[in-house]
């Protein structure tokens, strides 16, 4: 997930209350995540939690510090945010060539480091959430702003291109956070809090789980693990959804992952509604939340 917002919006307290709405570990995914933070030195006192792993690390890390390295091979963040989050704040202010080392793992879910006298493969399956503002200044979005540097649209697009293209099609979710105004703050609270939306995160897994244990997949735990030929046959849409991804899959110019992320993110949504099949309301809020990235891909 990209969040694209103004300073000060809550685009960072958002990533942080993340963890509190996913499921606690399984035995098995609490087994995986302490053997890497062994292996890193990163358990004290040998204390275990279910708390899924939350890694946050500054935009100035280097390729090492994130992928894993050093004189014997340490794992890096993204397989210490294993089975948890992952948090890249100032996203364009990564390194380019640094946040290009996502990409692999994002497909298959391990990461191999090698060097010189070691060459080890960390499992790294984590959810990349990342955050932005939309130009240098952080005020691109604001109604009425003249940017100093030039056209508005010129200075937007010269920032969010330093992410690159085969990134961008890798991330699921793009959206905009508006800026809080002090009206929004004194409004009462929403009658959905983070435990009501843990309680249905669970249900959906739960689901989830079920199915791919029944499609005889008992190490497929989500839709974001499934094959893609599994994931055509579960995620088949109705005849109004197949309509309406097809002419989306051809103004959009969608890539064959593009695609598939599509299917996968309407599958979710399907079982966060507890349907059995995937509705035109789904595949378009799939759809939506792509929209964003297209914006920017034309501005640059």
């Amino acid at each position: 997930m990209l969040m694209i917002g103004a300073p000060g919006a809550g685009k960072s307290m958002l990533a942080a209350r993340l963890p509190s709405i996913l499921p606690p570990l399984s035995p098995g995914e609490l087994l995986e995540v302490s053997m890497i933070a062994s292996v890193a030195g990163e358990i004290e006192g040998g204390a275990l939690t279910a708390r899924r792993p939350f890694r946050a690390p500054h935009h100035s890390a280097s390729m090492a510090a994130l992928t894993g390295g050093g004189m014997r091979a340490r794992p890096g963040e993204i397989s210490l945010a294993h089975q948890g989050v992952l948090f890249l704040d100032e996203l364009p202010e990564f390194d380019p060539r640094v946040l290009d080392s996502l990409r692999q793992p994002l497909e298959n879910g391990e990461v191999a480091v090698s060097r010189a006298n070691h060459r080890v493969t960390y499992p790294a399956r984590f959810m990349l959430v990342a955050a932005m503002n939309p130009c240098r200044c952080g005020n691109a979005f604001e109604p009425g702003y003249a940017c100093k540097r030039g056209r508005i649209d010129r200075c937007t697009g010269d920032y969010q291109a330093r992410i690159s293209g085969p990134l961008m099609d890798r991330i699921d979710l793009r959206i905009e956070v508006p800026a809080v105004t002090a009206a929004d703050l004194i409004l009462p609270p929403p009658a959905e809090g983070s435990a009501e939306v843990a309680a249905r995160v669970a249900a959906a897994r739960d689901i989830q789980l079920a199915r791919y244990a029944d499609a005889g997949l008992p190490k497929v735990r989500t839709n974001a693990e499934a094959p893609a030929s599994v994931l055509e046959e579960i995620a088949k849409p109705d005849a109004q959804g197949a309509k309406l991804l097809r002419d989306a899959a051809e103004t959009t110019r969608l890539s064959a992952r593009g695609y598939h992320r599509v299917l996968r993110v309407a599958r979710t949504l399907a079982d966060l509604d507890n349907a059995d099949k995937i509705g035109r309301l789904h595949l378009a809020e799939a759809l939506s939340y792509r929209a964003l990235a297209e914006d920017v891909r034309q501005m640059a």
